[in-house]
């Protein structure tokens, strides 16, 4: 049985060439963990498992290689509107896996800039923190490279990235802190230098809709 499992597993290996994950690798890996552990990776309710998280994982890991600054290769000369003030996407959710524990972490991302005479497409913005989060990651690393991407494509006068998220590796293990919130920021340009600009962006990140 177990030849045939790994002779199934193996079947994988030709999509995994074309991709950048390696879905036959990781199914090879997840039912040595079966094992490690000691489960039957032969029983009803395990047989498909290593193939179901090899997928998974393709998913979860999509953006590994990645650049996020891609998402902003097409912004618009804003001849028109000339737009000066700030212009900020919140509550974009996203959801990653922290490269410690390889546990979930997820929450909300909040991406502001103050433009320079381009604007991008607001779901574009969206693209960049997806991107970001599909890999493994740390927040404050998360944080960052969205601030990287926007900076990068946009080329703005400000950017400014704070992300909200609850870790299942706090809720899960150690002192079991369910509920706990972590919020990370990087503030760049005028967010950085002009408290005028930085409360701006602050407030309207923090800003609730009223219901």
């Amino acid at each position: 049985m177990r030849a045939e499992a790994v002779a199934k597993i193996e079947k994988l290996a030709g999509p995994a060439t074309r991709k950048r994950v390696d879905r036959a690798r990781l199914a090879l890996a997840v039912r040595e963990i079966l094992l490690a552990i000691g489960d039957d990776p032969e029983r009803s309710g395990l047989r498909e498992t290593p193939e179901r998280v090899a997928d998974l994982y393709a998913d979860l890991f999509a953006g590994i290689g990645a650049d996020p600054a891609d998402e902003l290769a097409e912004s618009i000369a804003d001849e028109e509107e000339r737009a000066s003030g700030v212009i900020l996407v919140r509550d974009i959710p996203f959801h990653s896996v922290c490269e410690h524990h390889l546990l979930p972490f997820s929450g909300v991302a909040h991406v502001g800039y103050l433009p320079n005479g381009h604007v991008v497409g607001l779901g574009k913005l969206a693209r960049v923190v997806d991107t970001c989060a599909r890999r493994l990651q740390i927040q404050e690393r998360l944080t960052r490279q969205i601030a990287d991407a926007v900076e990068r494509g946009v080329r703005p006068r400000a950017v400014g990235v704070i992300v909200e998220a609850s870790h299942l590796c706090m809720a899960m293990r150690g002192l079991k802190t369910v509920g706990a919130t972590v919020t990370t920021s990087e503030l760049r340009g005028e967010f950085a230098t002009d408290p005028v600009a930085r409360a701006e962006f602050v407030t309207l990140a923090r800003a609730k809709c009223d219901e």
